[in-house]
């Protein structure tokens, strides 16, 4: 296999993983929330509170993927 194409699939695996990854951050968060709230009894306090950081951490795994691609690009490019 070309090297090509094996860091395409690479790429496009680490790609697909994000979207999942980025649910499951907002779920945990989401989760937690929910959890904290019915031990504690402070309805919508922690969902809110950990609904914002696993959404945080969502766009935060963003980033990092588009970091990713940029260091790839200009690695590609030889700057």
């Amino acid at each position: 296999m070309k090297e090509d194409t094996r860091r395409s699939l690479r790429e496009l695996a680490y790609y697909s993983s994000l979207g999942l990854s980025i649910v499951l951050a907002i779920f945990i968060g989401l989760f937690v929330g929910v959890w904290l709230d019915s031990k504690f009894g402070t309805q919508p306090v922690w969902t809110f509170v950990f609904l914002g950081l696993g959404i945080a951490a969502g766009f935060r795994n963003i980033f990092h993927a588009m970091r990713k691609l940029q260091k790839a690009d200009k690695a590609d490019k030889g700057e």
